[in-house]
C-alpha cells in the first residue's frame, strides 16, 4: 500500500510514477477524504480537551459547593460534547475506511531505475546463460513427450477434477519430487530456512501481500470459513511476522517453501491448455526475504543469484530479464524475470518472477523493524521469487533433454536422487 503521506507530499510525482504502468489515478479523492479526515480530527481533538476541562471543572466545582444550576450546566456540555466526539469518530473511520479502499487498489511504485516501457516488448535482457539447444532432429512439446513417456495423464485429471488439472505418475511423478529436494536443499544450503506453511489463509494475509482486493477473481475461495487456497507461497510467508516489530540486527531473514499453489488463471483462457504451463494446481518452491530498507537493493541481486543456481545445476539455457514499467506485478517495485529455452518453439518462457516490494506489502502487513538505539520504527521491505515453478523447470528439461533417438536424458544433478539405473541417462 503507499503512503498517504506521499500523496499528501508529492501527488504530481505519484501520478507519474503511476503513469509509467499506464495508469490514471484518482489521487483527488483520495486526499479530499484524508483532507477532510484531517478536519474532523482537530475538531475531535479540540472537543476532547474541552471535554477533560470541563470534567476538571465539574470536579471543581462540588468541592466548592456550586450551585446545582452551574454543575447542571457544565454536565450537560460534557453530554453534548461526548455525542459530537462520537459523531466525528464515526466519521473518521467512514473516511479511514474510503481511503484505505481507494489505496488498496493502487499498485506500487516502479523504482527510479526501472525501464519505463508501455508492454513486455519494452522489457530489458540483462544477461544469458548456457547455450540454446538447437538440435538438428525435430523436439517434441514438452506435454507430447512426457505422454510419450508415459509421465502425464490429462484425461483422466480432467474426469476427476476439470481442465486445467495433470497428473504425474511413475518416473514423471518421481522427477518432480527429485526437482523439489533439489531446490530445497540448495537454498536450505544457502542460508534459507525452510516453512511448511499453511495452504489456506484468511483474507486479511491475501491484503497483505496484494492479491485482494484486485486478483479476487482469480483465487479459490472458501467462503464459509474465510479462507482461500494459496496462489504461491509468498503469500503465507511474507505474513509469518504480520503487525510484529522486528529488531534490525536479525535482518534479513531468509525463507523457502515447497507448496502446491492454486490458481483460476483468469483471462489465459484459450493460452497454453496442455502441458504443465498454466495450470489450476502446481508445485513452486518459494523464496522470501524480509529486509531493512537498506539491505533490499543488494538482497534482491542474490535473491536473483540464488533462483539462477538451479536452472545452472540442471543446466537449463536461460536468461534474465528486467520488467519494464508496464510489465510489473501489482506488488513489485522493481523486477527480473529468469526465462528458460524451449527448444520446440524456439523461444524463451518465464520460469521465475524475482520481485522487491520495497515497503508496499510490509505496510499493508504491517510489518516494521526498529534500529538499535532508536526510539522509532520503520516499515520492512520485502522479496519473493519462484526458485523456481517446479512443472515448468520439468518442461523445460522435457524438451532440452530430448536425444534424437527420442529418449531422454536426465540432468546429473538430479540423477542420484531418482536412482534410475534402469534408464539410460
Amino acid at each position: 500500500m503507499l503512503d498517504i503521506k506521499l500523496l499528501r507530499q508529492q501527488p504530481e510525482w505519484v501520478r507519474q510514477r503511476l503513469a509509467t504502468r499506464g495508469i490514471t489515478a484518482d489521487l483527488e479523492s483520495i486526499l479530499k477524504w484524508d483532507s477532510q479526515c484531517r478536519e474532523w480530527e482537530t475538531q475531535r481533538s479540540a472537543y476532547q480537551s474541552e471535554s477533560n476541562t470541563i470534567g476538571k471543572q465539574v470536579g471543581e466545582a462540588k468541592r466548592a459547593g456550586a450551585d446545582p444550576e452551574t454543575l447542571h450546566a457544565l454536565r450537560e456540555r460534557g453530554t453534548a460534547l461526548k455525542s459530537l466526539i462520537a459523531d466525528l469518530e464515526a466519521q473518521e473511520r467512514q473516511a479511514h475506511q474510503a481511503i484505505e479502499e481507494h489505496l488498496l487498489t493502487l499498485p506500487n511504485l516502479p523504482q527510479e531505475v526501472v525501464p519505463v516501457g508501455a508492454s513486455e516488448a519494452d522489457n530489458v535482457e540483462i544477461r544469458r546463460w548456457g547455450d540454446e539447444y538447437k538440435p538438428s532432429h525435430g523436439v517434441l512439446p514438452h506435454d507430447e513427450m512426457a505422454e510419450k513417456l508415459g509421465w502425464l495423464e490429462s484425461s483422466r485429471a480432467v474426469k476427476i477434477a476439470q481442465s486445467r488439472f495433470i497428473a504425474l505418475k511413475g518416473l514423471g511423478a518421481a522427477l518432480e519430487r527429485a526437482l523439489i529436494d533439489l531446490m530445497l536443499s540448495r537454498h536450505i544450503q544457502a542460508g534459507y530456512t525452510e516453512y511448511l506453511p499453511p495452504l489456506l489463509v484468511n483474507s486479511q494475509t491475501l491484503r497483505g501481500t496484494g492479491q485482494l482486493p484486485k486478483f479476487a477473481e482469480e483465487s479459490f475461495r472458501c467462503a464459509q470459513d474465510d479462507l482461500w487456497l494459496i496462489p504461491t507461497a509468498e503469500v503465507p510467508l511474507t505474513n509469518l511476522y504480520q503487525g510484529e516489530i522486528i529488531p534490525s540486527e536479525h535482518l534479513p531473514l531468509n525463507f523457502c517453501a515447497f507448496t502446491p499453489c492454486f490458481r483460476r488463471e483468469a483471462g489465459s483462457y484459450g493460452r497454453d491448455l496442455k502441458g504443465l504451463i498454466r495450470l489450476h494446481q502446481f508445485h513452486k518452491v518459494e523464496l522470501v526475504k524480509i529486509t531493512h530498507p537498506e539491505q533490499s537493493p543488494t538482497e534482491h541481486e542474490n535473491l536473483v543469484r540464488d533462483a539462477e543456481a538451479i536452472l545452472q545445476l540442471l543446466e537449463l539455457p536461460y536468461r534474465v530479464m528486467e520488467l519494464c514499467t508496464a510489465d510489473l506485478g501489482f506488488s513489485a517495485s522493481r523486477c527480473y524475470d529468469l526465462e528458460v529455452w524451449f527448444p520446440s518453439s524456439q523461444t524463451y518462457r518465464e520460469i521465475s518472477s524475482c520481485s522487491n516490494c520495497w515497503d508496499f506489502q510490509a505496510r499493508r502487513a504491517d510489518i516494521r523493524c526498529k534500529d538499535p538505539g532508536q526510539k522509532g520504527t520503520q516499515f520492512v521491505h520485502t522479496l519473493n521469487g519462484s526458485a523456481l515453478a517446479v512443472g515448468r523447470t520439468m518442461a523445460a528439461i522435457l524438451e532440452n533433454y530430448q536425444r534424437p533417438d527420442g529418449s531422454l536424458g536426465i540432468p546429473k544433478a538430479l540423477q542420484d536422487r531418482l536412482q534410475m539405473t534402469h534408464l539410460e541417462v
